[in-house]
């Protein structure tokens, strides 16, 4: 179920790009509002790709994600597998602020639910999405913009 979403945050591009796209340890400090530890899991990485499995605190939902940013101002995702449906994508847009933060233009498009269950969470994802995410993402980008400046 495809949703759009938008947010700026006192993040500069460099800084968005870099809390998405770091996988090491400091992504479970980054991301700790929606990235459950005990779920989280480096499969394998190159120099603009990455693909980790990953799954929200609280909930039994998980994802494994192929992260690709092929510059500066584009981050995107494939769903390779999941609990809950069997295809997906996602796609973020940096704009730089004048500033100096960011301003992220989101598509995230999940589909093909896997039974009642994953069409009850694709359907949660859709309605409540929109105004989670952009109020997590902010949060979490604000706040490593914070501690790194």
């Amino acid at each position: 179920m495809l949703f759009h979403f938008h947010l700026e945050t006192r993040a500069t591009p460099a800084q968005v790009l870099t809390a998405f796209t770091d996988f090491s340890d400091q992504r479970l400090t980054t991301w700790r509002r929606t990235l459950d530890p005990a779920k989280y899991r480096l499969v394998e990485q190159g120099d603009t790709w990455a693909v980790a499995r990953e799954g929200s605190a609280g909930t039994a939902i998980w994802v494994q994600l192929r992260y690709e940013w092929p510059d500066s101002r584009h981050i995107h995702w494939d769903l390779l597998d999941s609990d809950h449906c069997d295809a997906g994508t996602g796609d973020i847009d940096i704009h730089g602020l004048p500033d100096g933060g960011s301003r992220l233009e989101c598509a995230v498009d999940h589909h093909d639910p896997r039974g009642l269950r994953g069409s009850a969470i694709l359907l949660g994802q859709r309605l409540i999405g929109p105004v989670a995410f952009p109020r997590l993402w902010r949060s979490a980008l604000d706040a490593y913009a914070d501690s790194h400046h």
